[in-house]
Formats: C-alpha cells, sequence, structure tokens
C-alpha cells in the first residue's frame, strides 16, 4: 500500500455513510468494546456523541474516505499510559494500512499528550491480525491476562503490547 494514500484526520459527521460500511461489518467490530453500528442514523448519533468529542480518535482514511479509527485514551489517575486501540474495514485487512496509519498516530498523539510514557494495548489472544500490526510497530509483547476484558458478553484473554516513549517506532 502506497503510504501516501493514507491519512488519520478527526471524524466529520460527513463521514457517517463510510462510517457505517466499516462499523456496520461484525468481523471488525467482533473484537471491539462497542457494538456493530447497524444505521446512519446510529452512525450519526456515534460520530455526533462519541468519536468526535474523543479526546483523541482519528478516522483512519484511504483517499480520504474513512475505512477504520484509532483512538487513544489516557488514563484518568496515571496520565504516564494511554490505551491504543484501532479497526480497519475487513475488505482492507493485510495490505497495512493499519500498520501507517498507527505508524502516523502514536507520535501525533505523544506530542499532544507530553506526560504519556506508555502506549499500550491489550488485544484478544484470537486478534492474531491485531497482534502482527503491533509487533510490526516495534511494541512488545508483554504476555497474556488470562480471563481479563469483558466484551460482548464473555471474559476473555488479553495480550498485553506496550511501546515506551523512549523506544523506536518501526
Amino acid at each position: 500500500m502506497n503510504s501516501s494514500r493514507i491519512s488519520i484526520r478527526p471524524f466529520n459527521l460527513s463521514d457517517a455513510d463510510d462510517f457505517l460500511r466499516w462499523a456496520s461489518d461484525e468481523r471488525v467490530t467482533r473484537y471491539l468494546r462497542w457494538n456493530t453500528i447497524t444505521s446512519k442514523e446510529e452512525a450519526l448519533t456515534y460520530l455526533e456523541k462519541v468519536a468526535i468529542p474523543h479526546q483523541w480518535r482519528r478516522s483512519i482514511c484511504l483517499d480520504g474516505r474513512s475505512v477504520g479509527y484509532v483512538s487513544f485514551k489516557p488514563e484518568s489517575e496515571e496520565k504516564c499510559r494511554a490505551h491504543i486501540s484501532y479497526a480497519v474495514a475487513a475488505e482492507h485487512w493485510g495490505q497495512g494500512i493499519a500498520t501507517i496509519a498507527l505508524r502516523a498516530a502514536i507520535p501525533a498523539a505523544l506530542r499532544q499528550f507530553p506526560e504519556l510514557v506508555r502506549v499500550q494495548a491489550m488485544v484478544e489472544v484470537e486478534n492474531e491480525g491485531s497482534q502482527k500490526v503491533l509487533e510490526k510497530l516495534g511494541f512488545c509483547r508483554e504476555g497474556v491476562l488470562r480471563k481479563y476484558g469483558f466484551c460482548k458478553g464473555e471474559i476473555r484473554d488479553l495480550v498485553v503490547f506496550s511501546l515506551l516513549r523512549t523506544d523506536q517506532l518501526m
């Protein structure tokens, strides 16, 4: 994938149709904490109430059209840590889009949150594609937290990955 075709930017309400296209796909939302979006009205509400006001949630764009998201959530008490999450439309899996987008997003978020020392991701054990993205970027696999995360009615095992501000982003 040509990296010049990939960009990250804040979400807009005009992204509703593109957002709905990938957020309505259960393959994409399977590992996300939020449910599959099923209508344009629901997409608009999510964008307006969740994505746009979020302190750092960006649309991953391919040729200017939303095909996913990346989000940083600094912890409320321990401001030195933030969780990163992301998703890309299933039709674009395996093309390097998430890797390219995160390679741009991480330095941007670190500039916005200068107190961050650690970016961490918690990925379900079964989500091998997401684990590969993090490994390509130079995240350190720290281990498995057994029966740690609740998602869609189940308590699941999560793999913890981290990238320190002092680490080299690959």
